[in-house]
């Protein structure tokens, strides 16, 4: 039977660290998931970005792997004692999750699903707050995410988006 993983972060926007983290996962995994967290928050300074144009940013980022993955937008529940079970209520079925936010790790471990840890890449840098700093400023945010983030940011006018949201 096929291992299916899941991975849930807010990508705003999906950068460099989260592909890093992907190419890792997938070694372990046969299908994963990327859940879409706050996938019901938008235009605002810390959720900037649509639940669709994340997913799109994921798709063409993921294009190249060659490996069966999923973008699923997972709304915000404010109510842990619940949060797993609307997790697997939103997404196709899994074996393991991976994070590295201590409340999901412990959330999903009392739940009974396996759970692992993740590693942290050039955190420093790779933080969608200081990436979303570096476009409100004009900074060249563009060498920490792919090169199809770019493109989506582009088209969507995300870095006016941003300016206007503050």
């Amino acid at each position: 039977m096929p291992t299916r993983g899941i991975l849930i972060g807010r990508f705003q926007p999906f950068h460099g660290g989260h592909e890093r983290v992907v190419r890792e996962i997938i070694d372990d995994v046969d299908e994963l998931i990327l859940g879409i967290g706050s996938a019901d928050a938008s235009h605002s300074p810390r959720n900037p970005f649509t639940a669709g144009e994340r997913m799109m940013m994921i798709r063409k980022s993921l294009e190249p792997l060659e490996t069966t993955h999923y973008a699923v937008p997972i709304e915000d529940l404010d109510r842990n004692a619940v949060w797993v079970s609307h997790v697997q209520s939103m997404s196709p079925w899994f074996d393991v999750a991976y994070s590295n936010n201590p409340l999901v790790v412990r959330l999903f471990r009392e739940a009974g699903v396996d759970v692992q840890q993740t590693e942290m890449f050039d955190r420093s840098n790779l933080k969608g707050s200081e990436i979303r700093r570096a476009m409100l400023r004009g900074s060249d945010w563009e060498q920490f995410v792919p090169d199809p983030v770019i493109e989506v940011i582009e088209e969507i006018d995300g870095i006016q988006r941003i300016r206007s949201v503050q």
